[in-house]
């Protein structure tokens, strides 16, 4: 006997409606999760089922499903995630996709992005209607991240190499990752520091006292979180060799040590080298140029930035470092390392996913 499914709502496109949704899949500025909602209705369309449209996207059953009644219900705009009452629609179809389309591939003549403002008076609807068609399709032309793309030629095997000692470290081996901390500057404030009450929050002054600055070296051990820092004034090979012996001092004889840590010329000098041979256990991976993510002490140290110096006032170099060693002897009483999950694998398909919405890039 044949098994009876839930019945599918029958799904037929208009012109308007296939050139708009098609338009949106092969613009490589769309939002994926916004592609593949549009894909979903392309596919419907074509009658399938819902788990044949689920299985050839990557999807599920019950999400083709959700977004094959959505559109149906309410076409382009149920796409989106706008809230719904009962009264009748004051913005069509074509007014939501028009919006959405100038906000992707247009700018307003007197500035670098659209405001609700400029939009509202660009297309006629107001500023409410626009905020929430951009809600409901995750737009925010207010807010721009930043990036970094490396032309390092060996980027491939350095991410492999890198990440690899992240996932599968080897034995008998230890694996720090390494950098320096340059220019921490020892700062005190013109006035002192009013602290906060109730209602109110600290307030500190705009100007300050420069009275120094030092140089933290510090090797982060993956598997603990424990870390090993040696603070100077200046910032040199000779500084970087102190710490080296530093770290041979204070890992157990026997084990191999691997440093992740970046291409700064202090680590390449020919005393580094020398030194280096003399001492066979310790191993160098360097981490491509401009990509600074793939070194996990970066990550601690911007908890000792955002924690203890940022708001930190020291009025000498000092204090400064005091400071520092405090914090770090008090990080290294309950350690917390950090974990790498994403395969070298994931994170190159993720670059690949990005370098495919850059026109010419270059990579």
């Amino acid at each position: 006997m044949a098994q009876v499914g839930r019945p599918k709502a029958e799904l037929v496109l208009s012109d308007a409606e296939r050139a708009a949704l098609e338009g949106w899949v092969r613009r490589r500025s769309t939002p994926q999760s916004w592609a593949l909602r549009c894909r979903i209705v392309l596919e419907c369309a074509t009658g399938a089922t819902n788990k044949d449209v689920a299985a050839r996207l990557g999807s599920t059953p019950a999400a083709v499903g959700r977004w094959r009644a959505r559109f149906v219900e309410h076409r382009i705009a149920g796409l989106g995630d706008m809230p719904r009452t009962g009264g009748p629609r004051s913005v069509t179809d074509e007014q939501v996709a028009a919006l959405v389309t100038r906000t992707l591939e247009r700018t307003p003549r007197d500035a670098t992005h659209w405001s609700t403002r400029s939009m509202a008076k660009a297309t006629g609807l107001s500023q409410s209607t626009v905020s929430r068609i951009w809600r409901a399709f995750g737009l925010q032309p207010h807010r721009v991240e930043g990036f970094k793309l490396s032309s390092h030629p060996y980027f491939v095997d350095k991410v492999h190499d890198v990440v690899g000692l992240y996932l599968d470290p080897p034995e008998r081996a230890l694996v720090f990752c390494v950098d320096e901390k340059s220019q921490i500057q020892a700062l005190d404030r013109s006035q002192p520091v009013l602290p906060m009450m109730p209602g109110v929050p600290q307030r500190v002054t705009h100007d300050y006292v420069r009275a120094g600055t030092t140089t933290l070296f510090a090797a982060l051990e993956i598997a603990t979180g424990k870390v090993i820092g040696s603070l100077h004034r200046r910032h040199r090979a000779e500084e970087f060799k102190k710490f080296l012996i530093t770290l041979d001092k204070q890992t157990p004889e026997g084990l191999d040590v691997h440093l992740v840590l970046d291409n700064y010329a202090t680590h390449k000098t020919a005393a580094i080298k020398t030194w280096l041979v003399a001492h066979p256990r310790f191993h160098l991976h360097f981490t491509p140029t401009g990509s600074s993510w793939l070194n996990l002490v970066e990550r601690w140290f911007a908890e000792l930035t955002d924690k203890k110096i940022r708001r930190g006032a020291h009025k000498s170099v000092t204090a400064l470092e005091k400071d520092i060693r405090d914090w770090i002897a008090n990080w290294n009483t309950d350690p917390r390392p950090y974990v790498w999950t994403k395969t070298a694998d994931e994170i190159l398909e993720r670059l690949a996913t990005s370098l495919n919405r850059i026109p010419d890039s270059g990579h």
